[in-house]
């Protein structure tokens, strides 16, 4: 029999009759990596009792994750003119960086990843693209829960002259790459939840991916009890893409093979019929109503280029499940959650929405829910122990009347005090337990600064990082 251990706190979210509530001086007992009790103080005298003056909350859940290359973003995916490509970065940014990585480079950017996940509240990962073996191990040896899929497609997208986006497709229609995610996916299928890595499936962007593809992931996934992730509606030249091929929104094609469903997750979802994005009419979002289809929001990524959701509160209001995630640097929930409740405010011209509430829940059990696991998200008897411990006393937490106002508008990195997954605490005394961030960082600005100087060897101009991605000032001139 596991110890039980009573953690006792000022302000606990617990979740009872459906939905986050606060308590007040209460208690979370956990036995192995089971809570066993919420509530009352001292109803197990043989429990070891830990006193805090925290917040105990459910841990963040990111449902969109790319942690082998995200870090090398920062200073070069933003403020750049990307006019041409209506503010993607996805055409003329992302190869020259993604390229330039070795095997030893992701595995780096995967442990800065995974770092700023846990700095940041989050206790569960759902990653996308390479290296996932890797990866897969990485979580197991610093205890984080995570999804993972080795990414694959038909082909892919490239410009050659900066004008124009032209696809590149690949003999085998992406079969090789769909065998080895179909073999990581049934390996890790975790089907008890018992193992912290689950399997899952990640054709890539539904512009890269045939019809063929698609229907055959599908059948897989239906067949074996597989979630799927998909970019799409993720970028302008994407919408139009879809719409010159098929005169259909992407979120219409995907609807008319019949990839949606409950268990499809439509990673970004913004370029939709009927917003001011597009032009195009159409209710895009009824089609993902109706099919149960799940969304996940990624503010702070693409609000830095000038794009956001139209509007998180319209999608909730029209019966879409909606998550939020991480998608690239920075590796913020707490910036994901901040951002998607200010930038709903901000296109709704109201204060009452994007409330602190529904992108907290957004956070933890609607995320949980989506996954299938009514055992995450939320801090409730026979849940997993999965709790991030909250300073309360603290410059940015002080005063403190509404534990989720306080966390979602006010937090700071330095207010995750503890992190626990799985019944185990992952970080505390300031340190992520199985990773060398002081080395990650050193080796991160190392492999960084040869992408920076590499770059005009992926680059379709042959243009230097400085040519394409200007420094805000100019070096000073030493005389």
């Amino acid at each position: 029999m596991d110890k039980l251990t009573e953690y006792t706190a000022p302000w606990i979210i617990a979740f009872q009759g459906g939905e986050h509530r606060v308590l007040k001086n209460g208690a979370v007992v956990v036995e192995g990596n089971r809570i066993v009790h919420v509530g009352e103080k001292g109803k197990f005298s043989d429990a070891e009792v830990v006193e805090t003056n925290s917040i105990i909350a459910p841990g963040f859940i990111s449902m969109h994750s790319h942690m082998q290359e995200s870090p090398v973003d920062k200073g070069i995916a933003e403020d750049m003119d990307k006019r041409q490509f209506w503010n993607t970065n996805l055409i003329e940014v992302l190869p020259p960086r993604s390229k330039a990585l070795t095997e030893k480079n992701a595995h780096t950017c995967a442990r800065v990843s995974l770092a700023e996940h846990l700095r940041t509240g989050c206790t569960t990962v759902m990653q996308m693209g390479i290296e996932s073996d890797y990866i897969a191990n990485l979580a197991r040896d610093v205890g984080v829960r995570a999804y993972i899929s080795e990414a694959y497609r038909s082909g892919e997208w490239l410009t050659t002259d900066g004008r124009n986006v032209t696809y590149k497709w690949s003999d085998d229609d992406g079969a090789a790459a769909f065998e080895r995610a179909q073999e990581f996916a049934l390996n890790h299928r975790n089907s008890d939840g018992s193992d912290l890595v689950t399997g899952f499936l990640n054709p890539s962007q539904v512009d890269t991916c045939s019809e063929d593809l698609l229907k055959e992931t599908k059948a897989f996934a239906d067949e074996n009890g597989l979630l799927m992730q998909i970019h799409a509606a993720q970028s302008y030249s994407e919408f139009h893409e879809m719409t010159r091929r098929h005169a259909k929104t992407p979120i219409e094609w995907l609807y008319d093979i019949g990839f949606v469903g409950d268990n499809v997750i439509i990673g970004h979802g913004l370029f939709l019929a009927g917003t001011s994005l597009t032009n195009f009419h159409g209710d895009d979002l009824a089609l993902l109503a109706e099919t149960d289809t799940s969304v996940v929001y990624n503010p702070w990524v693409f609000a830095r280029n000038g794009i956001v959701m139209e509007s998180f509160e319209r999608y909730t209001e029209r019966g879409v499940r909606v998550c939020l995630g991480t998608d690239t640097t920075t590796q913020s929930m707490m910036h994901s959650a901040r951002y998607a409740a200010l930038i709903t405010k901000i296109v709704d011209r109201r204060a009452d929405v994007g409330s602190a509430a529904s992108v907290f829940n957004a956070s933890t059990v609607v995320a949980a829910d989506v996954l299938g696991r009514s055992d995450l998200g939320r801090v409730e008897k026979g849940a997993k122990a999965d709790l991030v411990f909250w300073k309360t006393d603290s410059l940015y937490m002080t005063p403190l009347r509404d534990p989720i106002r306080s966390i979602i508008y006010y937090s700071e990195v330095s207010d995750v005090d503890r992190v626990m997954v799985d019944g185990k605490f992952v970080l505390q005394d300031g340190r992520v337990d199985g990773l060398n961030e002081k080395q990650d960082l050193t080796d991160l600005q190392a492999l960084s600064e040869g992408v920076w100087e590499s770059w005009h060897k992926y680059d379709w101009a042959d243009r230097s990082i400085d040519t394409h991605v200007p420094l805000s000032f100019p070096e000073f001139v030493v005389e």
